[in-house]
């Protein structure tokens, strides 16, 4: 690069121009190549991005590449420089398998089958036996189906650095959280029927440096007055987050009946918000303004918008405000986008708008489809994909709901979408595509 800013020097000044205007370029499209959208959710795992992303696509529109993945998954793509990783399993759970693609081509750089599954445990048909979203840095890439297993790859060699099999939970109707990474620390959540923990490796390791039981466990009697565990009310699917609060990186997890907040170094618990009309929460959390949003889950379905401050459960003293209406969604999580939250519930696509601060409603829409997808926002446009394979774009804007597209693939969406570039990442049922102009 040196060398072709000494020769544009020593050009005519056209020619200097041209030269630079060429330089600036490839520095530009470097730059949009180096970016990584490498966990569930992006960057930031809010669904933030900037990138100008294509507002119309179909089959035959816009299509960079198109490339059929085997199985059945709902991991969702996540991408470093040029390496897209997905995980996904046979139908039955008995085969547990990694991809790597070139996010240029969409050729198949490399699928391993990880883990082999003689007895599967049940997954509803509703989720898939590959629904963890990996995680990817430099160098490694961190994928996981839940209890059946866990393992670190390198992203150069494709070789498995470590693995761990022995988490041990029953799923119940299949496992859906995802790792992060923070610091040296991979970080999940197993929330299953028979037990629920929050749990941190060594990421150059895999050892466990931290195990912390959920400090709320749901139990019941049965007509004969004798303690009993219903599994669904056991039950979470969210990932967690971590989030800088009162100046201190907290880690934030929902688990099947309260929403928690640790201290990410050590797994200690710092408080809860107990809510026993709830269960299997599936959202990952978003903070701003002071406050920590929980969609709590399926059942009653409310949003939470909780005070960060106090000791033990604060469900009495911390809930600033709690949204009860319908469209709360169960699954797609929420963005936060400057004074306002935008979300899009499961059945029918209800869109909604709502101040931040108060939790009063500003304006609601019905896209129309199911949406298990979690929406993202770039440029000030909201992107919300359905599993009937429609993705409506609509404006960021609390003035009022605008539509300015809407869009078709042959498959439905349930894995949420990744950015690279300016282009769309974007897993269907069956194929992953790059969407761009």
């Amino acid at each position: 690069m040196g060398q072709d800013l000494r020769i544009a020097a020593a050009l005519p000044s056209a020619e200097t121009a041209r030269m630079r205007f060429c330089v600036a370029l490839i520095i530009s499209t470097l730059a949009t190549q180096a970016a990584h959208w490498n966990q569930f959710r992006g960057p930031e795992g809010t669904g933030h991005v900037q990138a100008n992303l294509p507002l119309s696509w179909s089959e035959t529109e816009n299509v960079t590449w198109k490339t059929a993945i085997p199985g059945r998954g709902w991991s969702s793509p996540v991408l470093w420089e040029n390496q897209i990783w997905l995980t996904t399993a046979t139908p039955d759970g008995k085969q547990l398998t990694v991809l790597c693609l070139d996010a240029v081509n969409g050729k198949v750089l490399h699928q391993q089958k990880l883990f082999d599954v003689a007895e599967p445990q049940f997954a509803h048909k509703f989720n898939s036996y590959a629904s963890p979203t990996p995680a990817v840095e430099a160098g490694r890439a961190y994928v996981s189906w839940g209890s059946p297993g866990t393992a670190c790859i390198d992203t150069k060699t494709f070789k498995v650095l470590w693995t761990r099999r022995d988490l041990e939970c029953d799923h119940f109707r299949g496992a859906g959280s995802s790792p992060i990474l923070w610091n040296n620390l991979l970080i999940n959540n197993h929330d299953g029927a028979d037990q629920q923990y929050v749990f941190a490796l060594d990421k150059l390791t895999g050892k466990t440096v931290w195990k912390t039981p959920r400090s709320v466990d749901f139990q019941d009697l049965d007509p004969n007055g004798k303690p009993k565990r219903d599994g669904d009310m056991r039950k979470g699917y969210s990932t967690p987050h971590i989030a800088t609060l009162n100046g201190k990186p907290t880690l934030l997890s929902s688990g099947a009946m309260a929403h928690y907040a640790y201290n990410p170094a050590s797994g200690r618990e710092l408080w809860r918000v107990v809510e026993r009309k709830q269960h299997s929460a599936s959202t990952r959390p978003v903070f701003g303004h002071g406050l920590c949003y929980f969609p709590t889950g399926f059942g009653k379905g409310q949003l939470l918008a909780v005070v960060p401050n106090g000791k033990n459960d604060i469900a009495e003293t911390q809930i600033k405000w709690r949204l009860t209406r319908s469209g709360v969604p169960e699954k797609p999580s929420l963005l936060l986008i400057g004074d306002h939250l935008y979300m899009v519930d499961d059945q029918g696509g209800l869109a909604t708008c709502v101040d931040a601060k108060s939790g009063e409603e500003v304006w609601s829409e019905r896209l129309g489809g199911n949406y298990s997808a979690s929406p993202i926002v770039a440029n000030g446009r909201i992107y919300a994909f359905s599993e009937e394979g429609k993705a409506v774009v609509y404006n960021a804007s609390p003035k009022g709901f605008q539509k300015i597209a809407e869009n078709k693939l042959t498959d439905g969406f349930m894995a949420s979408p990744a950015v690279a570039g300016n282009s769309l990442i974007l897993r269907t049922k069956t194929h992953l595509y790059r969407i761009g102009k």
